[in-house]
């Protein structure tokens, strides 16, 4: 029975060798394709709804994408609402923001794995969930909401950024 056992074992390490050297032969040409397909992009950003007129800032070189793709994932920067307004007004524009941006990068909500929600005041978590549910369809992404020092901007209630898959 022993015996056995270590012929099998034997024939089972054999196996895994040959398969290990045949992925090395191809590995630089898997390798070479892979790299084709998860080559980084950044997608424009689709224009925003009208927005009342700011003081114009300087032109300076851009600091971040809006919106990136990378293999099959696409990467969305943080959306905020930077008008008066309820957390739940705040947190409805940036969900819908953040779904015409997937839909300008070929994905959609319920395609979304990953989100992370940025509160300007942890007291508004139950109001920000009473919009948010429901929006990234039956299976929801893995969430983290934090309520930080402070979001950039200052006067947005909600800030949500997200990974989705196309």
């Amino acid at each position: 029975m022993e015996k056995q056992s270590r012929r099998g074992l034997l024939k089972n390490a054999a196996t895994a060798a040959a398969a290990v050297a045949g992925a090395a032969v191809f590995a630089p040409e898997a390798r070479a394709q892979a790299s084709v397909v998860s080559k980084k992009q950044a997608i424009p950003t689709p224009p925003a709804p009208a927005v009342p007129p700011t003081a114009a800032a300087p032109k300076l070189p851009p600091l971040f994408s809006g919106i990136v793709t990378f293999g099959n994932l696409v990467f969305l920067s943080g959306v905020g609402a930077h008008f008066p307004g309820t957390v739940e007004e705040h947190t409805k524009h940036v969900l819908d923001e953040l779904e015409r941006n997937l839909i300008a990068a070929g994905s959609s909500m319920e395609k979304v794995l990953k989100v992370n929600v940025y509160l300007s005041d942890i007291t508004n978590f139950a109001r920000m969930n009473s919009v948010y549910a429901g929006r990234f369809g039956d299976v929801p992404p893995a969430r983290t909401t934090v309520a930080p020092a402070g979001i950039p901007g200052g006067d947005s209630l909600v800030e949500i950024d997200c990974i989705a898959s196309i």
